[in-house]
């Protein structure tokens, strides 16, 4: 006699899923509604998180110095406001973490997406209250990771309201990242796919995400860039590159190996000041101070690392030629340095800018050590490469490029972009990228046939 009991264990773990959710699945034109309505927000909280963050780094590192430099003792040079602003920013970050508890990271984002497919709303007073001590304080982490964070949760905050199943929670999280990355990215198109490509080592797999999460990152970039009135197109000034040849191609697929074997050393560092900061990580105020001490005292030696990299990534593009190729290494080093100081002790943000700060600087470090590879070229390419690497991004890093950089690049991209992924398929900085969680009422509810609603005209 046959047993049933694997058909009911199915049975009674779909039903624990639908007691966790919801039984309620919105119909195709009622996700778009919902898509729109997280796109409209993810750009206004955007802005708002834009404006605080423009206005704490102004306070910090233009209003006070000009304030309080002129009283510095003469045996006290006023090169110590650097460090002992990252100090404090880094003892604020620890306070907040202590106080408001621990908001998680880009490794919790991703585990959160695959189960339970929504990131937890009561994480987001304290993401965004330590990411902004954390970016203040000129640590090398971004605002992308915090905007994914809050905008996510913003979205699986909505789809309970809803008492939505669990296909619908994810797609609508996904919205709400992809909302949060179009805006900061500046390219929709881009940011819908790095939200989706970024759980995953092996490309993008949760497909039905695709469109609302595109509409998302539309409507959520047009309202940012129109309140904030920043342009559209272009961040940086490349220097303009020739006709592209066949040859650009291999210089393409060359530094695509060369970024990969960067963002290996970059991975090999990081886990070693991980392993140097381990013996803090229940400190959690120590910790984060002691990183903040780190990050001043590297940019005492190398200003250039100071920040997470968005608009340091201009300075390079201006004067490398000047720093010349040792400086630059240097600078790349450090910066590592620092990224991993500020990751590890507990600063808030994203490391993809900072990650394209380092692929910025060896790429022009690699024009001027092989003249042929025109600097555009060796920047962009490697900008991909490292990012690439780390992330497992390929698609989404080369379309979000192509438009930061406002070249015709995009073959010579795309090869970097996937030569670096191909050999870094064992490098695994993000622990939690994993394939695809299929819960047992994904299956369930697909494999069951649907009735198509038809819409019949009436009166017409």
């Amino acid at each position: 006699m046959l047993s049933n009991s694997s058909g009911d264990d199915a049975t009674t773990e779909v039903s624990e899923l639908r007691s966790r959710y919801g039984p309620n699945e919105l119909g195709y034109h009622q996700l778009i509604l919902c898509a729109a309505l997280i796109g409209i927000a993810g750009g206004l909280v955007a802005t708002a998180y834009y404006y605080t963050l423009e206005a704490c780094l102004h306070l910090v590192w233009h209003t006070l110095p000009d304030a309080l430099l002129p009283s510095f003792p003469a045996p006290f040079p006023t090169w110590n406001y650097v460090w002992i602003a990252t100090t404090i920013g880094g003892l604020c970050v620890g306070l907040t973490l202590h106080f408001m508890g621990l908001p998680g990271e880009v490794a919790m984002v991703v585990d959160k997406v695959h189960d339970p497919g929504r990131i937890e709303i009561k994480q987001t007073p304290a993401m965004i209250v330590a990411s902004l001590f954390s970016i203040t304080a000129g640590g090398s982490a971004g605002p992308e990771a915090p905007l994914v964070q809050i905008l996510g949760s913003f979205g699986g905050w909505l789809s309970q309201k809803l008492r939505l199943t669990l296909v619908n929670t994810r797609v609508l999280t996904f919205c709400g990242m992809s909302a949060a990355l179009g805006a900061f990215f500046g390219a929709p198109l881009g940011g819908a796919l790095f939200a989706l490509e970024l759980p995953h080592r092996r490309g993008l797999e949760y497909y039905e995400a695709l469109i609302p999460a595109v509409l998302s990152a539309i409507l959520s970039f047009f309202v940012f860039r129109f309140n904030t009135g920043l342009t559209i197109g272009g961040m940086y000034h490349f220097a303009t590159i020739p006709e592209l040849t066949l040859m650009n191609l291999v210089d393409g697929l060359l530094l695509g190996t060369a970024g990969a074997l960067v963002a290996v050393v970059f991975v090999l560092i990081f886990r070693a000041i991980g392993g140097l900061t381990k013996h803090l990580e229940h400190h959690t105020i120590l910790l984060a101070t002691f990183g903040g001490l780190a990050i001043g005292l590297i940019a005492l030696a190398v200003p250039q690392t100071l920040f997470f990299g968005e608009k340091e990534i201009q300075t390079i593009v201006e004067t490398g030629a000047t720093l010349g190729l040792g400086m630059l290494l240097i600078i790349g080093i450090t910066k590592m340095l620092a990224i991993s100081f500020t990751l590890h002790s507990g600063f808030r943000g994203g490391f993809i800018f900072p990650l394209f700060y380092l692929g910025a600087t060896f790429g022009y470090a690699i024009a001027l050590g092989f003249p042929s590879i025109h600097p555009t070229i060796a920047m962009v390419c490697m900008m991909a490469a490292v990012n690439v690497a780390i992330t497992k991004t390929p698609i989404s890093t080369t379309i979000i490029l192509s438009v930061l950089s406002d070249t015709a690049m995009v073959p010579v991209i795309l090869i970097a972009s996937f030569t670096s992924f191909l050999l870094t398929t064992q490098v695994s900085l993000i622990r939690t990228q994993r394939s695809r969680t299929v819960a047992p009422e994904e299956p369930l509810l697909r494999s069951t046939p649907q009735p198509v609603a038809v819409e019949v005209p009436v009166n017409v």
